[in-house]
């Protein structure tokens, strides 16, 4: 092996690195202007009128419960096929994540299944844009206004994606965005959820800063010192420096999603009648930004052929066991096998293959001849 290809990575230039610095060298390390000014460039890119700016996806998923007073007793409805975040969120406000199943052609919530998971108790719909193709948000939205719930988007996956060309960010009542080195630009860690709700807005500022009133930064400008605590919040505050890299990286956004689109063309003609590749489908009415590129595997065994191309350097990797096959899950909510078939099955056979702006058409064929090598010896 002489190379050896991740799945995902950051793109990190001396423009970012400058970004950085800069604010390393000025007053303010965190709650300071580039916050502000972070969360106004992603509102102004997707079109919503309010961001708030914390620590991690996770952290924006957790932020956006608390903001709809989410608590005990209450239920959420989750896709099964996700990172556990997505369900965490809620099991932190001491609710329940419902798991739902998904469509076997996109992963994607099954909208035709949700109906069937609502009770007195359905608080809300977290919805997933898995890999990067927005979900069927219209479909969504009637159920959740038929049934008086709040809508999310848990859109870690798909920023700068369209549906029926309305973009990411503004197709629900909350809309969750990760950050982390591998999504689409990076500020380390960090997340954001955007809204049009100016009290989600209110309650998700407060809650990152322990739930009080003030930051240190305003209480600067006041000339104040006296703050109170309204509620119990967390320190879900992200750095000035963070948001310096979130803003550079976010300038090339619309240069990387397109080379990511690429790539998968390029993917998509390479496995084109290999009958035992199959990409996920696409619809017609997104355009899918490719946080991921999975494949379902068909007459193969899926593990030997990660053990294979990890073997040959083509770092696959899977995405994602679901998640209420967790012990967590298994052992505080009584989830078990069965509950989800469609997801626990696709899950035996998906392999994300990498997917970033650097790889170069010649690491995207050395991919494609190690998945066909791979294929041909393993086929069952």
């Amino acid at each position: 092996m002489s190379k050896f290809i991740p799945y995902g990575r950051q793109c990190v230039d001396e423009s970012d690195i400058k970004a950085v610095v800069d604010v390393l060298r000025s007053d303010w390390l965190t709650t300071g202007p580039t916050v502000d000014a972070f969360e106004k460039a992603v509102a102004d890119f997707v079109g919503a009128e309010f961001s708030v700016a914390v620590s991690s996806g996770t952290a924006a998923l957790h932020t956006a419960m608390y903001a709809l007073g989410i608590g005990p007793g209450d239920e959420v409805i989750v896709p099964a096929m996700t990172f556990a975040s997505t369900a965490n969120a809620v099991a932190f406000q001491c609710a329940t994540p419902v798991f739902c199943d998904v469509d076997v052609d996109t992963l994607l919530i099954d909208a035709g299944l949700i109906k069937t998971k609502i009770t007195a108790r359905t608080k809300a719909i977290i919805a997933v844009d898995y890999a990067g193709q927005p979900c069927d948000y219209d479909a969504l939205r009637k159920i959740a206004d038929k049934n008086n719930l709040v809508l999310v988007a848990d859109a870690s996956h798909s920023i700068g994606a369209e549906y029926k060309g309305r973009k990411v960010g503004t197709l629900a009542d909350l809309n969750v965005f990760s950050f982390h080195p591998v999504k689409h630009i990076t500020t380390g860690e960090g997340g954001m959820v955007v809204t049009d709700n100016p009290d989600y807005s209110r309650r998700m500022t407060v809650f990152r800063n322990h739930c009080i009133t003030t930051d240190h930064r305003q209480r600067a400008e006041k000339g104040s010192w006296f703050y109170e605590m309204v509620d119990l919040g967390y320190n879900y505050r992200i750095t000035d420096f963070q948001c310096a890299l979130g803003m550079s990286q976010l300038k090339k956004l619309p240069g990387w999603i397109k080379r990511r689109q690429e790539i998968a063309s390029r993917y998509d003609r390479a496995f084109d009648g290999l009958s035992d590749v199959k990409p996920l489908a696409v619809a017609s009415n997104v355009s899918h930004v490719y946080h991921l590129y999975v494949v379902k595997l068909r007459n193969i065994e899926r593990d030997k052929v990660f053990s294979f191309l990890r073997t040959a350097g083509v770092g696959v990797n899977v995405h994602y066991i679901p998640v209420h096959l967790h012990p967590f899950y298994r052992e505080r909510f009584g989830t078990k096998e069965g509950l989800c078939p469609v997801a626990e099955a696709e899950y035996e056979r998906i392999l994300s293959l990498p997917m970033f702006p650097a790889l170069t058409n010649e690491d995207v064929d050395m991919v494609v001849s190690s998945v066909r090598k791979a294929v041909s010896q393993h086929t069952i």
